[in-house]
């Protein structure tokens, strides 16, 4: 015991946090007095560091090692600033970005401080602000690098550190080998003393609103010319982030029709009162959105996780509970696909015409590659995340089935929930305009290349490595039959597949076609199950994901 009291001590004599360090002390007088409950938290907190990788950090706020807060944020800037003077000397720079999350503004500043002690130059965006709005300050600003303070959808008691490149990497997320030698250098600043140790400077640059009205701008073109006469009745809700202020810009800009904005999710608050699951994919999310949607019999509503770079669609569908269906990430995604797709088959001409390409993550829809065979178009299947979709090269449009898309390339290179909104509006003025809503536009795509139908199984662990163990069970012992249906094939990414990436998946094929995906969660305690089958309509396919669902949960409890 004395060598995690040695450690939570340490700790807590550099913590900066009147908050976190007052709470440390606390625990570490109850375990001292031998509480056994204390010491197992100190034990959790310090045996481990929360780890730095393609995803930056993210995980609970408090204390310790192995938590988020201002000793471990010092820590990972300290290490970003010695990676950015490596490798581009005096001409390092780094834009800083947050949003309303708890501590969020803290960390941003905090980072900025020591960037700038470290001789990198720093710009530290003007207020709180969606994460495309960080994402496009990197290629905008032509920094070296851009650091996002957000949690995106996590629970409440969560925040993160999102890190970004330029140069040759264009605004994208970190991928390896950039992860590890980050953490390397971050691992070297905490093993070399205090943070109170490190030089900091207030000689940061804030940004101006000049670069929040550049986005704006850029986002807006997105959506196009639009069909005169035509109206549209929206509710749009921020989902208690800092989407609202940004979004409501661009589509007042792109003369898009302004949304009814829910008014008690508009405003940021870091404590989600009316959600239990700040993520627009979670049962119950759209809820107030709905109720107001009814009150005022509109026609569409959309939404945008917390930091924004998320976007959620639901339609009216009289069969569904309360009146209204939440389409499926991957539904929009077809939608999107679709329209991006058509659109570059009516712009070609000339010999020197390079087609765009599709791509999306290899745990999304096989629609959208079916839509590129469709009209003619390259399609790259990708590792899960935005930081391996943005870099497919020629793209044209890119999608994950979790809510997140990548409509404008040129502009952001992140799934940007707030220009995929304003091309969704767009949209879906001119399938009015023609006579469609949105449902007869999914009917009349499922009706040229097949209705393809989604659905995914979230299996929450309290344990991290039960998730290892189910796929090491799986990989022991591969399932020959899912219900009534025999397996046709049974693949471990892990092991190399001609065609795919390399990834801890394991994918699943059916005789009748059915695709199934298992993975454990990058950023949540869960193991994520992607269904995805092929019908002769929209009920045939929904069919045969509830029989698949149904099978794949008795595999998973078995």
């Amino acid at each position: 015991m004395d060598a995690v009291l040695d450690a939570a001590r340490a700790w807590a004599a550099q913590d900066p946090d009147a908050e976190t360090h007052a709470e440390l002390e606390t625990l570490i007088a109850r375990a001292a007095a031998g509480e056994e409950t204390a010491v197992a938290e100190l034990h959790n907190r310090f045996d481990e560091r929360l780890a730095f990788g393609t995803a930056g950090l993210r995980g609970e706020l408090a204390a310790g090692s192995n938590r988020m807060n201002r000793v471990l944020v010092t820590q990972a800037a300290a290490g970003l600033a010695a990676y950015l003077v490596e490798k581009y000397g005096g001409q390092a720079s780094v834009v800083i970005g947050y949003d309303g999350r708890k501590n969020s503004r803290v960390f941003a500043e905090d980072s900025a401080a020591i960037f700038a002690g470290a001789g990198v130059r720093a710009i530290l965006l003007p207020r709180l602000l969606p994460t495309p709005v960080l994402a496009y300050a990197v290629r905008h600003l032509g920094a070296s690098a851009g650091v996002m303070v957000t949690a995106s959808h996590n629970p409440a008691r969560d925040n993160g550190y999102k890190v970004y490149l330029g140069g040759d990497d264009h605004g994208s997320q970190i991928v390896p080998p950039a992860d590890a030698e980050i953490a390397a250098h971050i691992a070297a600043v905490a093993a070399a003393g205090p943070i109170t140790a490190l030089p900091r400077s207030d000689a940061f640059e804030l940004a101006d609103e000049s670069l929040v009205y550049a986005y704006v701008a850029a986002t807006a073109a997105v959506a196009g010319a639009l069909p005169e006469g035509v109206g549209l009745d929206v509710v749009y809700t921020a989902m208690h982030g800092v989407g609202w202020d940004t979004a409501s810009r661009v589509f007042e800009a792109a003369g898009l029709p302004l949304p009814l904005s829910v008014a008690a999710q508009q405003e940021p608050d870091p404590d989600f009162p009316t959600v239990s699951f700040p993520n627009p994919e979670e049962p119950g999310a759209l809820d107030l959105a709905v109720r107001t949607a009814r009150e005022q019999s509109a026609e569409l509503i959309i939404a945008n996780d917390p930091d924004a770079d998320r976007f959620a669609v639901a339609i009216p569908d009289a069969s569904a509970d309360g009146g209204w269906r939440r389409l499926s990430g991957n539904e929009v995604g077809t939608l999107l696909g679709w329209a991006a797709a058509e659109g570059e088959a009516g712009a070609r001409h000339g010999a020197h015409h390079v087609p765009g390409v599709l791509a999306a993550s290899i745990v999304s829809s096989p629609a959208l590659r079916a839509i590129a065979a469709h009209f003619g178009l390259d399609y790259v299947d990708t590792l899960t995340g935005f930081k391996w979709i943005s870099r497919a090269p020629g793209l044209l449009f890119g999608y994950e089935e979790a809510l997140g898309y990548l409509v404008n390339p040129e502009t952001v290179r992140d799934k940007d929930g707030i220009s995929a909104a304003a091309r969704f509006l767009a949209l879906a003025l001119r399938w009015k305009a023609a006579g469609r809503t949105i449902a007869d536009q999914l009917e009349a795509i499922g009706a040229e290349i097949g209705h393809y139908s989604s659905g995914q199984i979230s299996l929450r662990v309290t344990d991290l490595s039960e998730r290892g163990r189910i796929m090491d069970r799986l990989r022991a012992e591969p399932p020959r039959v899912l219900g009534t249906v025999a397996v046709a094939s049974f693949d471990d990414l892990a092991t190399g597949i001609p065609g795919l990436p390399v990834d801890n998946i394991l994918r699943i094929v059916t005789a009748d076609g059915a695709r199934v995906m298992i993975r454990p969660s990058g950023t949540e305690p869960k193991l994520k199950v992607y269904l995805d089958v092929r019908g002769d309509s929209r009920a045939d396919a929904a069919a045969k994901v509830a029989a698949l669902d149904a099978a794949l949960r008795e595999l998973l409890a078995t």
